[in-house]
């Protein structure tokens, strides 16, 4: 089917963003989370206050200590070997992401600055919402702290996020007993089934990424700062996304990308595109899953105009449709 067809031509990007996935389960989950445990149980009874502490520390640990290592992701038979490393130093941060496997890809980001606070990170700061007198985030998840096992040579500590809701993806986190650096995470599907894994086989804590790795393609990541503007590529006329779940919150500042909006609940992410076609298509709709990435596509009329809607991200398949139903024009 042409829209199906349309569908897997945006997914080819995903390859390379699948190799960052473990970054954004990093920086997604680890930020500060200064929790005082009364104030917990006052303001969301059933949090779990020693797993909401462990998440502070995480955030510490991705701000000041460096680390390389060698991690796997494995989505059902398929797995990619990558090798990481992240250098802190001078109050930014770089990082270099080697593929091992496939291609022989390489992704670098440089002189990334501590201080930066994007809209997702903001929203874990859970300390804020419950002096204000709000749970924040765990509205919709479920925090509570396991015993961990043993990932890398490194004793670790379980941190078990359970969504509250049909719309999110469930985790399970484990962090280093001595330094919280995410060792290894799994994103849980219906019946806890897992989706995809990540975690370190091998872990040095210095930044210095190890040569001998022979690389085909290198790209070097942008990191705008959060509301800095952003050159629109093709624009799609005014356009709206009229439901996302509770709890997500756009990352786009005003007027960038005019032909996509991204969204974040803090752990999860997902991004609308909106391409103009020349031509209708038959109404239809396209599906690709890679682990705990959806790629969803359905082509559309919106007032006359025939478009391709299209919604990638960590989200199950019916939130994706449900969100790609509710793009709208702006009267």
């Amino acid at each position: 089917m042409h829209v199906y067809r349309k569908s897997a031509s945006r997914v080819s990007g995903l390859s390379i963003l699948a190799r960052l996935h473990w970054r954004r389960r990093i920086a997604a989950a680890s930020l500060a989370l200064t929790l005082i445990p009364v104030t917990v149980a006052q303001v969301c009874p059933g949090a779990d206050p020693a797993a909401l502490a462990w998440l502070e520390k995480m955030s510490s640990s991705v701000h000041k200590v460096s680390y390389n290592g060698v991690v796997t992701l494995q989505r059902g038979e398929d797995m990619q070997v990558m090798q990481v490393s992240h250098a802190v130093a001078q109050g930014v941060s770089s990082e270099q992401l080697t593929q091992l496997t496939g291609q022989g890809a390489q992704i670098d980001r440089v002189a990334h600055p501590l201080a930066c606070v994007h809209p997702g990170h903001r929203l874990l700061q859970v300390s804020e919402d419950l002096r204000a007198g709000h749970c924040g985030i765990a509205q919709y998840y479920r925090f509570s702290l396991a015993d961990g096992e043993r990932v890398a040579g490194r004793q670790a500590v379980r941190i078990l996020v359970e969504p509250r809701d049909m719309y999110r993806f469930g985790y399970i986190m484990e962090l280093d007993k001595e330094t919280a650096l995410l060792l290894k995470t799994q994103t849980l599907g219906r019946g806890n089934s897992v989706l995809e894994k990540f975690q370190f086989a091998n872990l040095a804590y210095t930044g210095h990424s190890p040569e001998g790795a022979q690389v085909n393609l290198v790209h070097h990541a942008s990191h705008p700062l959060p509301g800095a503007p952003t050159l629109a590529g093709h624009s799609a006329g005014p356009w709206t996304v009229n439901w996302v779940p509770r709890g997500f919150v756009p990352t786009d500042s005003a007027g960038s990308m005019a032909d996509r909006r991204t969204y974040t609940d803090g752990l999860a992410v997902f991004s609308v595109f909106l391409e103009e076609l020349t031509q209708e298509i038959r109404p239809g709709e396209g599906l690709i899953r890679s682990g705990g990435t959806t790629s969803y596509t359905r082509g559309m009329d919106l007032a006359g105009q025939p478009v391709l809607v299209t919604v990638i991200g960590e989200v199950p398949v019916n939130t994706a449709r449900m969100v790609a139903d509710s793009v709208a024009r702006v009267r």
